[in-house]
């Protein structure tokens, strides 16, 4: 009994070890292209000159690198010849939490994971959650160097600043205060304070105040989510695409309060293709409109098309295929063909029709691209629950003589979710390149609404002499599409219990 349970306590570590190596080897990988980008985009060609301050954070960026390079390098030798990581390996961590000075996301996250040789489920969240407000905070502070700022910014920036601190706080009471399955009653209290903090668009705040409340070892329905978020944070890949995800969806909600919308929508003739600066840190188009304010207020429309064309499919193709898949026969027949003649038709080519009809708009757009991903979500659906329907407790349902949409919609359904979770995840992405690609071809969402197909499609006729006005948009859209298939994949480990 004793060795087995020693063993069972070898894989703990070694596994905990591992994922801390696995998030320093990912922080080095993308810190590195990071580097590499600044580097890269600290000479100006138009003008043949340097720009100092890129090229100053090129610099810290590639210093924060080699050093995590070398903790790298020392974890790796450290669980090679005890199994664990010492403890002169773990302080270099904070001298790497000073990578965030420099918005080095990855390598702070990695570091709080190094100093933290236990870290639980919440530690990670609360580590997520502050490195969130931070960036946000962050971003929007470069609002000074502009002419003039909204006129609830010095309120707003007072707020984010305080729940900052209080998240700050949260961070190190976790660290010094929790365990892995027991609650002290003052955490109940914070978790309520930290509902509240995420009216700011943190769900990292959201996640971490309900995992508290909700921290019940005796319920196993939720200690079963909770093993699935402890594998997801595990996974270096997945929390960066969902931090970059929430981040985008937070800084989102902030923009209304933090960024003025003249900014990117109104003309400046004084300020027509300006080069990046501390004033327009992205530049300005040939209508002198910041670069960097539309594509901040672009991501969210990209969210709220790829995430709302997403979920009316799931929704409306889930219906039909648990149906199809339950009653099957005629019903599945009808319900299946029709849909066949549905699937028969290119998405996009079904999109673009739909928009020509109706016109170009946000509502019509969503709409085009639901109809077309229907059909896929109602055949995943109907292959679960044709699985599914064949399970003890479904036929315990039925001899209790409950209603079949009840058997449905209480049995069958929650326990055929989670395909439909990972396939919504992976085709979010699909979305939202589709979005860029029709408002690129003018049939998505209006011209004069700062959106990332929109800027792109404006920035690639100076490709040749003003290659940023194409460059930064086309980069979002494909950190976001790559956060989203990494969280997709994430999840699909998450979920698999071959992979356990």
């Amino acid at each position: 009994m004793k060795k087995s349970l020693d063993k069972r306590c070898d894989n703990t570590n070694r596994l905990k070890t591992n994922r801390e190596y696995k998030y320093a080897s990912f922080a080095t990988i993308v810190s590195s292209l990071l580097s590499l980008l600044l580097l890269v985009n600290s000479y100006d060609v138009t003008n043949q000159a340097v720009r100092h301050y890129v090229f100053t954070a090129a610099v810290l960026y590639i210093f924060f690198t080699l050093l995590q390079l070398g903790v790298t390098i020392k974890i790796k030798h450290d669980i090679s010849r005890s199994g664990d990581i010492r403890t002169s390996t773990r302080s270099v961590g904070y001298l790497l939490l000073l990578s965030l000075l420099t918005g080095n996301v990855f390598i702070a996250a990695a570091s709080l994971h190094l100093l933290k040789s236990r870290a639980s489920l919440h530690y990670s969240l609360a580590v997520y959650m502050l490195l969130t407000q931070l960036f946000v905070i962050g971003v929007s502070a470069l609002n000074l160097f502009k002419p003039y700022v909204a006129d609830t910014f010095p309120a707003a920036m007072l707020i984010l600043l305080v729940i900052a601190t209080f998240q700050l706080i949260i961070l190190i009471l976790i660290a010094c205060g929790i365990k892995q399955n027991r609650i002290q009653p003052w955490i109940r209290i914070v978790a309520i304070l930290l509902l509240f903090t995420a009216i700011t668009g943190n769900i990292f705040a959201l996640l971490l105040g309900v995992m508290l409340l909700l921290n019940n070892p005796y319920d196993e329905t939720g200690a079963k989510w909770r093993e699935v978020w402890e594998r997801i944070t595990r996974n270096a890949a997945a929390m960066s695409g969902l931090f970059f995800i929430l981040f985008l969806f937070s800084i989102s909600i902030c923009s209304f309060f933090t960024f003025d919308y003249s900014i990117a929508v109104e003309n400046d003739y004084s300020a027509i293709l300006q080069t990046p600066s501390l004033t327009y840190p992205l530049g300005t188009d040939n209508f002198g409109r910041c670069l960097f304010s539309r594509i901040i207020f672009g991501a969210r429309i990209s969210l709220i098309v790829g995430i709302i064309s997403t979920a009316i499919p799931v929704i409306v193709g889930g219906v039909l295929g648990a149906i199809s898949g339950f009653y099957g026969r005629r019903t599945d027949n009808i319900i299946m063909r029709l849909l066949d003649v549905l699937y028969a038709i290119p998405g996009i080519l079904l999109a673009i029709a739909i928009i020509a009809a109706f016109g170009a708009n946000t509502i019509n757009l969503i709409a085009a691209l639901s109809i077309g991903s229907i059909p896929s979500y109602a055949r995943t659906m109907r292959a679960s629950v044709m699985v599914v329907a064949t399970y003890e407790y479904v036929e315990a349902a039925r001899a209790l003589g409950q209603r079949k949409l009840a058997i449905i919609f209480q049995h069958i359904v929650p326990n055929s979710l989670a395909p439909m979770i990972v396939k919504s995840t992976l085709t979010i992405g699909g979305a939202v390149i589709s979005t860029s690609s029709l408002s690129y071809l003018g049939l998505g969402v209006e011209p004069h609404i700062p959106e990332w197909g929109n800027i792109l499609k404006l920035g690639s006729t100076y490709l040749e002499s003003h290659s940023y006005l194409a460059i930064y948009p086309g980069i979002a859209i494909i950190a976001l599409v790559l956060s989203f298939n990494f969280l997709g994949d994430g999840i699909r480990d998450a979920l698999d219990p071959k992979m356990h």
